[in-house]
């Protein structure tokens, strides 16, 4: 399936295809469209973190938290990382977790190494994968 979100990602344009990769959609394919472009004319792919649609920011929460509500996923580590990437990606809930800053500051550290969006997934997927596997260590340990 195609999946359509704005070019120049950063935290939660990166998070959700992580997630949508990983936990809905395993051979999705990603599309990136100006910054401006109307989610209404998106005939051919699921739009996502653009403003109106379904899988995008709602009622304070990001775009990544509404794949999860969506999906129904309740994996506890995916739970956590959705507290980051908000923190992250919400500048005003940066105190969230201690994770959000350093997520931030990371991302925009690959924005300004990649060339463009696709680079960018592929950089940063394992970065998420990483965390990924820390928290459901940590959530283990603690549990």
């Amino acid at each position: 399936m195609k999946w359509v979100t704005r070019e120049c990602v950063h935290v939660d344009r990166v998070a959700c295809p992580w997630l949508i990769r990983r936990f809905v959609d395993q051979n999705a394919v990603f599309e990136f469209v100006p910054r401006d472009t109307d989610p209404a004319t998106i005939k051919d792919g699921t739009p996502f973190d653009m403003k109106g649609v379904e899988l995008g920011h709602h009622e304070g929460k990001c775009s990544f938290e509404a794949i999860i509500a969506r999906y129904g996923l309740t994996d506890p580590a995916l739970l956590a990382l959705a507290e980051i990437v908000h923190g992250a990606d919400v500048r005003k809930d940066m105190a969230k977790t201690p994770e959000s800053a350093g997520l931030e500051a990371l991302a925009t550290g690959f924005r300004l190494l990649c060339h463009d969006d696709h680079e960018a997934l592929q950089l940063e997927f394992p970065m998420y994968d990483a965390l990924y596997a820390y928290l459901k260590k940590k959530l283990a340990q603690s549990g």
